[in-house]
Order: structure tokens, then sequence, then C-alpha cells
């Protein structure tokens, strides 16, 4: 019996089409046994992909890891052990730059298995109660935030991918110059408006994920409307959540520009001490094909990274059109750094903007650090 462990991160989205992947494949392949143990959302962000992949065989992993994965020599190249064909049929269809997201250095550390990115979801019986209206522009929304309609997740790491997104709304992309993350005067403006809308919200968005904040919408009455957050169709599932939630995309600014936020998603690696490298490159070319993402992979709760299945009309009949109606966000979503020293970046950066939105920092002095980590992580 060939044995091979993987680690996904704990949720029905990440973990159940892992499990349920894994089952049918070796009912396929009966001499291949699969088994996947799950992390938090947080440790999928934070634990160090040398350690994971010290252990396991197969792992779900997070973009911006890539160049730091490269430089450490943890993963296998999957360009050196996968069909050229078949890394042609995954570009090409690719939900938005996910599939390149994980191509760095030459070489494609990971498969695109699943897509995400910040989009808007909303309880639609409670705006019709509250007789209110989805908003369409940045103005809108605030008024709606004044209502108290609205919540946002705030933790640290989703603050600063909303700071990327105000920015680019400025017409500045993160990153453009070698020496700060942005001009002051984008920046400035761009921290200044997310914590308007912040401080328009309770607290507790401080303290949420884009998991805590779409199980409390779906389950408490108060709140309608989430501008964005990282999307899960399984919210738009019926009877995954007290309430269906819908969702769309992203409102723009009064100045007519539409909001671009930062890609997410998660794809699928292979350890370089994998000691069956050909029945791992088998699975992963199974779960990655677009008959099992639109099939098997859905039906498990897991949010496909094949586009084959964000435009199937079964798949969207059984989640509100959740992939309809949010997949020009993903087709225009912001792509992070990822070289080797970026996540040390963003943690220390993310906590930055989580203490200006806090009442911590002025806007000025909070450019100042980010600046100022930039340079230090870059250099490094």
């Amino acid at each position: 019996m060939i044995e091979l462990r993987g680690i996904t991160w704990g949720h029905t989205r990440g973990f159940v089409p892992m499990v349920a992947t894994a089952q049918r494949f070796s009912e396929i392949h009966p001499e291949v046994q699969i088994t996947w143990q799950k992390r938090s959302l947080q440790q999928f962000a934070d634990q160090p992909i040398e350690r994971l992949a010290a252990e396991y065989d197969l792992l779900v992993i997070d973009h911006p890891t890539c160049g730091h994965a490269a430089a450490q020599g943890v993963l296998l190249p999957l360009d050196r052990h996968l069909p050229a064909g078949f890394l042609a049929e995954q570009a090409a269809s690719s939900v938005g730059p996910s599939h390149i997201s994980y191509r760095y250095g030459g070489h494609q550390w990971a498969l695109a298995t699943d897509a995400a990115t910040p989009v808007s979801g909303y309880r639609r019986d409670v705006l019709e109660r509250a007789g209110a209206a989805l908003p369409e522009t940045w103005s809108q929304l605030l008024d709606l935030a004044r209502r108290g309609l609205v919540i946002v997740p705030a933790i640290a790491i989703d603050s600063l991918m909303n700071f990327y997104m105000l920015c680019l709304a400025h017409g500045e992309e993160p990153f453009g110059s070698g020496s700060r993350v942005v001009g002051e005067d984008t920046g400035v403006s761009a921290l200044t408006m997310l914590k308007e809308l912040v401080d328009l919200c309770d607290r507790g968005c401080l303290n949420r994920n884009p998991i805590a904040t779409w199980d409390l919408l779906a389950r408490c009455g108060t709140f309608a409307y989430c501008p964005f957050a990282y999307g899960y169709s399984n919210y738009a599932r019926a009877g995954y959540a007290e309430h269906l939630l819908e969702f769309g995309g992203l409102v723009r600014l009064d100045e007519g520009v539409r909001l671009r936020s930062t890609l997410g998603g998660a794809g699928l690696a292979v350890s370089a001490k994998c000691k069956h490298v050909e029945e791992a490159m088998r699975y992963c070319e199974y779960i990655a094909s677009a008959e099992c993402q639109r099939t098997l992979y859905f039906e498990s709760g897991g949010q496909p990274g094949h586009r084959a299945a964000w435009l199937d009309s079964e798949v969207n009949r059984r989640c509100g059109d959740f992939f309809t109606r949010t997949l020009a966000a993903l087709d225009e979503a912001y792509l992070r750094p990822r070289f080797d020293g970026y996540i040390a970046f963003q943690d220390a950066a993310g906590r930055v903007v989580h203490e200006f939105l806090k009442g911590g920092a002025d806007a000025s002095s909070a450019m100042e650090e980010l600046n100022a980590l930039w340079r230090a992580n870059e250099a490094a």
C-alpha cells in the first residue's frame, strides 16, 4: 500500500473536498491511500511551509509563500513532473491570475485548485426589512454603515489586503516603486477611507476574519451587507447556514472607479520529500481536472479554481449564481508579491494597519512604518 499524507485548512471549503477526492482516488487506485489533516485558517497563513513539507506529502498552500518555498527547496516544481499540455490547459482555464500566482522563478509550485478574492455578500431579507438598497458607490456604502447594517472583516491580514485594494482604487499599484509600498498621498487616503468605514461598523469587526464575518451575517438578523470579504460559496448553498447569503461584485468610488480586491485562494503542492511522486502527481492531475472540479470537488463543499466550474450552469444553480456573479472580481484581482521575505513584511504590515484602525497612530505615521518595513524586508 502506498500512503500519502496531506495537510489543508480546517473549513468545509478547505477540508471536505480533499477528503472526498482522496476517497474516490483511492477507490480508482486501490494501491494508494491518502489521508488529509487540517489546520486553522490562521495557521494556514502563519505556519512555516518548510515545517509542513517535512511532515506531509501533499500541501494546500497560500500563493505568497511560493518565493520562500522556492528559496528553501521544499516543494517539487510541478512543471518537471506534470505533462506540459495539462499545465497549459490549467493556465488557459485559470480564474483570474490564480494559476500564475503559483508560478515563481520559472517554475509552477502548485495547482490552483481553489480560487477566491474579496467580494460582497448580503442578506436580502434584512435589506428589505430595513427598506435599504444594495450600495453601488462608496458613499452609499458609508450611508448603509451609518445605519448599523454593514460588517467587514478587519483583522490584521484582511485589513492589509483591503488597504491594497483602496490604493489600487486611487490609481497606484502597491510596490510599484522599489523603496516604498505606495506614495504618501495614496497611502494616507487609503488608510483614512478604510478607517472611516471600520469606525462606522461594530468593534467586533476588528476581531473577525472572513469566515466569522459570513457566519455572523448568515446567523444574525442585525447586519445586512458585507462590502468585501474573501468569498465562500458555501454560504450561498441551501442547508449550509441558517440563512442563505447572496454574493456579488464590489462598489465603485464616487468618481466611478470600481474596487479591485486582492487575490486569495489556495493551491495544491507536493513536498520535495515525497517518496511516491508519481502517485502524488496523478492525484494532483485528478483533483485539478475540469471534471472533478465541477462535480465531486464542488459537491463536497469546495470552491473550484478551474474556470469550467465557475461557468457551469448546474454549479451556479446550486449556489445562487455565486460564481458567475463574482467572476469579474476574480478576473480583476490584484496579485501580491511572492518573493522570499514578503510573508514577514505582510505579517508585520498587517499589524501596523490593524493598530491604525484601532486608533493607535495617525495615517502618516502608519505609512512611514509600512514603508520602513518594506525597505527592510525587500532588502533582506
